[in-house]
């Protein structure tokens, strides 16, 4: 987070590759298919709402450094923070503040002695690209319209707290009444398959689930880490302490389906720290959550939870993340000291690095994943042993051909075809570097 660059490392902590920008990360970075990154940077020059995890616009930067995206909305009472997401039809979700007036907060049944100056509640806009600097916005979620009160009756949105956990308490304000950032989302994952997308609500100690489909009212579906935030529990309920990071395991590895989630452990009853915790969601075959009797949501704990690396504790109060990596094991950044862990499913370190530092999350990306193809590898040395082309790598072509493995797709136009033979043949040809 102190750098302008972001940096693809080896596990040795050997810099391989650097994105430039001109700006501060703002904050995560996503690696796309043709190895260019998507990124939020911080500019100064953007108006709007300024806090921790603070961005304002989103770049898309290219192999060699060209800047191919520059985002930013031309709306004073909004700004990028914190995360983007990057969905498979290549429009970008963008996370952000929404600025409320005061006036406009007491008119939706804020108490008077719980409002600052004016309130920062949250945004998530869908753009498509459309224009180096340009986009439209064809999907929107507001955290404003979904809002609930038991303040005054004669405003709108009153109703009993505990029976609604689909809306947000416009008065449950924990950090206190004077700060603006009322819920201070600080991640977001898209679900395809669902089509969901789950949220970190760092403010309240919470993650949620609502629908991407625009023919969904946008309610939350799912919710879970503190029931207090709905009147529904006590902190002897609480299972989320100023957590980062929730997101979907993928499909293929270990817990598929469940949601990973660094559990910071700021405020943690037992002491202060961090822990990694895996949740299995009560989702049912049409895509709903279900609810206890009670009116919270399940589970009643984690079902893996790592709290040390190889008897080594961690905390980060700030900022960190967590992965499912494809050998089964995770891949834990504790972000405000900068250390990396891979940990197995007994919690014991396989790997570790210290670069310092503050870091929002790692993300590690395989030596031979297809987005590095002749960039960092040699497209056409598909097979042991590497560096070294011979039958094999055409065996191994032909193989991924037959099956109509997307990894045969050389040209990648989403295709199989004459061209992708002839591509590799080039390749094969030409040699490795």
């Amino acid at each position: 987070m102190g750098t302008q660059d972001t940096f693809l490392t080896d596990l040795e902590g050997n810099v391989v590759h650097t994105w430039q920008s001109s700006f501060a990360p703002g904050l995560m970075p996503y690696l796309l298919d043709d190895g260019a990154i998507m990124r939020p940077a911080v500019d100064g020059s953007i108006p709007g709402p300024v806090g921790a995890g603070i961005g304002g616009r989103v770049e898309r930067i290219a192999w060699d450094g060209t800047v191919e995206w520059s985002y930013a909305e031309d709306n004073p009472a909004t700004r990028q923070h914190h995360d983007i997401e990057v969905l498979p039809n290549g429009n970008v979700l963008i996370l952000q503040w929404e600025a409320i007036s005061a006036s406009d907060a007491l008119a939706a049944g804020r108490d008077p002695a719980l409002l600052p100056s004016e309130v920062w509640s949250e945004r998530i806009i869908e753009v498509e690209p459309t224009g180096p600097t340009s986009g439209d916005i064809v999907w929107e979620w507001r955290a404003w319209d979904h809002l609930i009160q038991d303040f005054d009756p004669s405003l709108p949105n009153f109703g009993v707290i505990a029976d609604h956990p689909e809306r947000i308490d416009i008065n449950y304000v924990p950090r206190g009444g004077n700060d603006p950032d009322w819920l201070h989302i600080n991640g977001m994952d898209y679900n395809a398959d669902l089509d969901q997308i789950v949220l970190s609500i760092n403010a309240f100690d919470e993650i949620w689930i609502i629908s991407h489909d625009p023919a969904d009212p946008g309610e939350i579906m799912y919710r879970w880490g503190n029931p207090a935030a709905y009147q529904s529990g006590t902190i002897d309920d609480q299972t989320l302490f100023n957590q980062h990071d929730a997101r979907w395991i993928e499909e293929g590895l270990r817990g598929a389906g469940n949601i990973l989630v660094y559990n910071n452990g700021v405020g943690r009853p037992e002491g202060s720290f961090s822990s990694v915790d895996e949740i299995v969601t009560p989702i049912g075959p049409d895509g709903r959550y279900a609810r206890d009797p009670g009116g919270t949501f399940g589970p009643d704990a984690a079902v893996w939870s790592c709290e040390n690396a190889g008897g080594t504790s961690f905390y980060s109060p700030i900022i960190s993340g967590a992965q499912r990596l494809p050998n089964g094991n995770t891949l834990i950044c504790v972000g405000q000291p900068g250390i990396f862990y891979e940990v197995d499913e007994s919690c014991n370190a396989q790997w570790s690095q210290a670069p310092g530092g503050l870091h929002f999350r790692a993300t590690r990306i395989g030596i031979r994943d297809p987005r590095l193809r002749d960039r960092l590898w040699c497209g056409a040395d598909l097979a042991e042993p590497y560096g070294v082309l011979n039958f094999f790598d055409v065996a191994e072509y032909i193989a991924i051909f037959s099956s109509s493995d997307p990894a045969a797709d050389l040209d990648g136009n989403g295709l199989l075809n004459f061209f992708d033979v002839s591509d590799f043949v080039t390749r094969y040809n030409a040699g490795c570097p």
